[in-house]
C-alpha cells in the first residue's frame, strides 16, 4: 500500500508531503495506481519549480517508494500561495486515486 503523509503548518498551509510503499495493484512496470500517484506528484514538483521557481527539499528512497518533499520556508507571498494551490491540486488528484483504489493508497492528514 502506498501510504501518503499531507502535514499541515498551523494556518492549514501544506509544509510537507511523504509517499511510501507500493500500490502493488498489478506487476512490476504495470500498476497503474503506482503510476498514477507518480505522475501526480513528480508533476507536482515539477510544476512548482517551473510555475513558480522554486526548488522544494527533496529526499527519495534509492529503491523507490518513497519520497518526502517540504516546501522552503521564507518565500514570499505570492510564490507561497502558487506552491499552495499547486499542493492542494496534487492532493485533491491522490484524494480521487483512493477513492477508487483505497486498498492500494492511504492518505494521512496531519
Amino acid at each position: 500500500m502506498i501510504k501518503v503523509t499531507i502535514t499541515r503548518r498551523a494556518d492549514h498551509s501544506i509544509d510537507s508531503f511523504e509517499l511510501s510503499g507500493h500500490a502493488e495493484s498489478g506487476p512490476k512496470g504495470h500498476d497503474l495506481v503506482c503510476a498514477g500517484v507518480s505522475a501526480v506528484s513528480f508533476g507536482t514538483v515539477n510544476a512548482i519549480y517551473k510555475l513558480a521557481q522554486t526548488k522544494l527539499t527533496i529526499e527519495q528512497g534509492k529503491q523507490g517508494g518513497f519520497l518526502r518533499c517540504v516546501v522552503p520556508d521564507n518565500i514570499d507571498q505570492e510564490t507561497e500561495e502558487k506552491i499552495q494551490l499547486l499542493l492542494e491540486g496534487m492532493l485533491v488528484s491522490l484524494q480521487t486515486i483512493e477513492n477508487d483504489y483505497g486498498k492500494n493508497i492511504k492518505i494521512t492528514e496531519k
